[in-house]
């Protein structure tokens, strides 16, 4: 009885359990009872204060702030999860110039070993594994990582971040133009020095569309903003300030068959009138999509409250979700401004959070077979 209340809750796992527990198995003589019981604890997984699910500027924040708490947080990065190395979307981004503390800029990807250099010497362990499943059928969480890693989380912080949607057009991957001319955030990327005073273009015909092709009119000298239908998706409002601005142009019914260029950067666009089947080359030096993003929010979305577009729902002005325990931060759960600044700050609100949480738990106290008891509604965790 008293080998199987050390393992209930992970009790086993923390230094003192695990003496505990091989103090009280060292009590029998028989070998194979001994092992027997020993392996009751390798087989229970490691309970966790927080686990953070994420590697950019919301899951690092929160691990800084959730490390300098003394919560030990664990931090799962991901291995190329959404397609994106470690660092998330800013590893896409060039230099990062409105990020404070850099007056000079900041390369994307440095500034991303940064917060995960901070995060490790604030007292953060980080796994390169995705997350591919967690339960919440049970207290403490059961996350599992694609690699078999299995532990269980008291707190969740969920900042996995969305993946910017892009097209599949020769010479714009990532053996092309792509972080030479090719992006996916106007907003991160359009000041850099070279698309000043060159031709840009945008893809896509909705709201985001038109205020990257707007943002753009600061810096290009012209901003095409190609759409494949023969009308725009967006709010009446935002369709006419870009229309207002003498700087854009709009080319409807066309499309993006190619990027070109002589050397080491972005040139010329080949498009095509989708109604004609014309094709004709147009100097570009800058091709921005911004045809939306996919929220990296599969793993959780069984249990957690997302949108119709799968960006987590949060509660009024908390980073909580549905489930207790749980928070989102970062850009799976901001959809509007996905900058990296708002990311940190939302990153800053969930450790908070599960500050007081992790406290209310301990103060509280309701417990069942050595967990702490959570409430169900529905058949998930309130």
């Amino acid at each position: 009885e008293e080998v199987a209340e050390l393992t209930r809750g992970g009790r086993a796992n923390d230094f003192h359990g695990r003496f505990a527990f091989f103090t009280v198995i060292e009590c029998f003589e028989d070998r194979s009872v001994r092992r027997d019981l020993a392996a009751m604890v390798e087989e229970e997984p490691q309970v966790e204060n927080v686990v953070i699910v994420g590697s950019g500027p919301a899951a690092h924040t929160a691990a800084i702030y959730t490390a300098r708490a003394e919560l030990k947080p664990l931090l799962f990065e991901g291995l190329l999860a959404g397609g994106v190395a470690a660092g998330g979307q800013l590893t896409t981004t060039t230099d990062v110039e409105n990020f404070p503390g850099f007056p000079d800029g900041i390369s994307g990807m440095e500034i991303t070993e940064r917060f995960r250099a901070q995060s490790i010497n604030m007292g953060t362990r980080i796994l390169t594994e995705t997350i591919s499943s967690v339960d919440f059928g049970s207290f403490p969480y059961e996350v599992t990582s694609e690699n078999g890693t299995v532990v269980r989380a008291k707190a969740l912080v969920i900042a996995s971040g969305a993946t910017a949607k892009r097209m599949d057009i020769p010479g714009a991957g990532d053996n092309g133009f792509w972080q030479r001319g090719v992006s996916a955030c106007a907003v991160c990327d359009g000041a850099a020095p070279f698309f000043r005073g060159k031709p840009l273009a945008v893809i896509g015909g909705g709201d985001s569309a038109m205020e990257e092709a707007t943002f753009l009119t600061k810096y290009g000298s012209k901003v095409y903003v190609v759409v494949r239908r023969d009308v725009l998706r967006a709010s009446k409002t935002m369709q006419q300030r870009a229309r207002a601005n003498p700087k854009i142009e709009f080319l409807y019914s066309h499309a993006v068959t190619e990027a070109l260029g002589s050397g080491k950067f972005l040139e010329q666009l080949k498009i095509k009138d989708l109604k004609t089947e014309e094709e004709r080359i147009i100097d570009c030096n800058g091709l921005f999509f911004a045809i939306g993003h996919l929220p990296n929010t599969q793993f959780v979305s069984h249990a957690v409250d997302t949108d119709d577009q799968g960006y987590i729902i949060t509660k009024p002005d908390s980073t909580a979700t549905n489930v207790r325990g749980v928070f989102a931060c970062g850009d799976c759960q901001d959809k509007k401004w996905r900058q990296a600044i708002t990311a940190a700050g939302s990153g800053c609100m969930s450790a908070l959070e599960v500050e007081h949480y992790l406290q209310e738990l301990e103060d509280d106290q309701p417990v069942t077979n050595g967990a702490t008891e959570v409430p169900l509604e529905g058949g998930q965790p309130a």
